[in-house]
């Protein structure tokens, strides 16, 4: 872990159309943020959902979220961006995961010590915003390892 002990309090609206202040209003006790800068970051983002997805299954306290996080705007470029991307997305329940920065980005990255926007970067977060793991890029069985380790030892397992 790069020494990121706390993520930012960030508020946004998921495609749902609920405001959501970002980490206290996270709905399980542990949650994995998946943050994406690019549109094409997209595949890496959905390279980690059958993962997520299993660890759900097996974690009824855990929970994962997608943030696209896009520069401030004023509402009618979000109107249209949030609108395009809830055509994309059919399922209520992707709809609620998928939550949409509009934020000055450069603080926000300067506090999670992501460098640049080349990729995603995945934290590990609780509702209190105590981030607990993090890891950046595509899904691999190693970091899927890593993942699995922390979320057992929080358990106690």
């Amino acid at each position: 872990m790069r020494g990121v002990t706390h993520f930012p309090r960030v508020s946004g609206s998921n495609l749902l159309g609920n405001k959501v202040q970002l980490p206290e209003q996270l709905d399980a006790d542990l949650n994995v943020l998946i943050v994406a800068f690019q549109r094409w970051h997209q595949s890496l983002v959905d390279s980690w959902v059958p993962f997520l997805e299993n660890l759900l299954e097996k974690n009824p306290d855990l929970d994962y979220y997608e943030l696209p996080t896009i520069r401030r705007m004023n509402w009618l470029y979000r109107t249209m961006l949030d609108n395009g991307m809830r055509a994309g997305i059919p399922s209520r329940e992707t709809r609620r995961r998928t939550i949409t920065l509009y934020i000055d980005k450069e603080p926000f990255k300067d506090q999670l010590a992501i460098p640049d926007e080349r990729d995603v970067h995945l934290f590990l977060v609780t509702p209190e915003g105590e981030v607990l793991w993090n890891a950046s890029g595509e899904f691999n069985e190693e970091k899927g390892k890593s993942l699995s380790e922390v979320i057992r030892g929080v358990k106690g397992l």
